[in-house]
């Protein structure tokens, strides 16, 4: 009992509890809580209760907890104040993303841009996407939500299973394989798409050879040079999702939605310092029904693609995404475009397009 609180004797406790039972006049008609379990104790109870104010050591040891847990609440202060982005973090598990836990894949597009950390550290080779979202995205097709599977169209439910999976495989095989990343053919992608389809294989022969804006093949695929830039570690970060539903003709036209976040460094060894270029594509796939539309089995038709990026260069068309660094990106000259959040898939792939339009190259919120 703290000093110059005063003391209620037991006597007088007990009657209090005698009398508000008995209906005496002027007791509460509701005793309080406290009083209602001790009502019910001394009922319960043949011998004298153990008076309620008596003094216990468990009230004493509470106290020295509380003492402790206020030390440390003194000691978080002071780091708070003397290194805010090490508590942010303690709680987002090292990644600077808002928490530890990996999202769930997405299922639906989300309402609203991930959090911009208010202390963001920056990214290492040691924690490439450190102070990032995609910190907490998955790792490779990992991040990449499938529905699921229901019998549309031409096919049956089984059917529609493995155009899903086969529609993974290809952005896996487009913007995830290692090779591709380094530069290489993507074979095996290519190998996906419907052969019958003139305009694709004439974009096909000739983007690789002789990009440009119209045949530039980071509208599917992504690449870096390898003599400029290799890759940090063997993860890329994605977030996106698939959807489907019946097409022309019965198909089962298949939509991605996906962004991809690839860690670089400088080619040159011993390069630390830690660039991250973000791509979201949008990729069309019709699986189309083989008496209806010429198409060799196990391909699907391109129905439209699309692309934004950020640090991979832009209005260059050299074939290979181009990202810049910190000392170039201090020279070079701000883009005249929109503002635009790499990360915000609130918005959609069109409206991003219409946003951006032909103003230009955007700034990007943050990388």
């Amino acid at each position: 009992m703290g000093k110059g609180e005063a003391s209620i004797p037991d006597e007088e406790w007990e009657r209090f509890l005698r009398e508000a039972e008995a209906g005496t006049k002027g007791a509460p008609e509701e005793p309080s809580a406290r009083a209602r379990m001790v009502a019910q104790r001394l009922q319960g109870e043949s011998g004298p209760p153990e008076p309620w104010r008596s003094p216990q050591p468990a009230r004493r040891q509470r106290s020295r907890a509380w003492y402790a847990i206020g030390v440390l609440v003194a000691v978080a202060l002071a780091v708070v104040a003397l290194d805010p982005g090490r508590v942010a973090d303690w709680f987002s598990g090292g990644d600077g993303g808002g928490g530890s836990a990996p999202l769930a894949a997405e299922s639906t597009r989300p309402t609203q841009p991930p959090p911009t950390e208010a202390a963001a550290r920056q990214p290492t080779v040691e924690e490439p996407f450190r102070g990032s979202p995609a910190a907490r995205w998955g790792d490779g097709t990992a991040g990449i939500g499938l529905p699921e599977a229901r019998a549309t169209g031409w096919m049956s439910k089984g059917q529609v299973a493995q155009a899903l999976a086969k529609s993974r495989d290809f952005l896996a095989a487009s913007s995830l394989d290692p090779g591709v990343l380094r530069g290489e053919r993507p074979k095996k992608a290519i190998a996906l798409i419907n052969p019958h389809q003139p305009d694709v294989q004439k974009y096909l022969a000739t983007t690789f050879g002789t990009p440009s804006r119209k045949n530039d093949p980071l509208l599917l695929f992504s690449r870096f040079d390898k003599t400029n830039v290799r890759l940090v570690g063997d993860v890329v970060k994605t977030r996106g999702r698939i959807t489907y539903r019946e097409g022309e003709r019965g198909a089962v036209e298949v939509s991605t939605d996906v962004t991809y976040v690839y860690p670089v460094v400088r080619a040159a060894a011993g390069s630390r310092e830690v660039a991250r270029t973000i791509v979201r594509r949008e990729v069309v796939m019709s699986w189309d029904n083989p008496a209806k539309v010429v198409i060799e089995p196990g391909t699907f038709s391109l129905v439209s693609y699309k692309v934004d990026t950020t640090n991979g260069g832009c209005d260059t068309f050299t074939g290979y995404l181009t990202p810049k660094f910190s000392s170039e990106r201090a020279t070079s000259r701000q883009g005249d475009g929109a503002e635009v959040d790499p990360y915000d898939r609130s918005t959609s792939m069109d409206t991003r397009m219409r946003e951006s339009g032909d103003a230009g190259c955007g700034t990007a919120t943050r990388s």
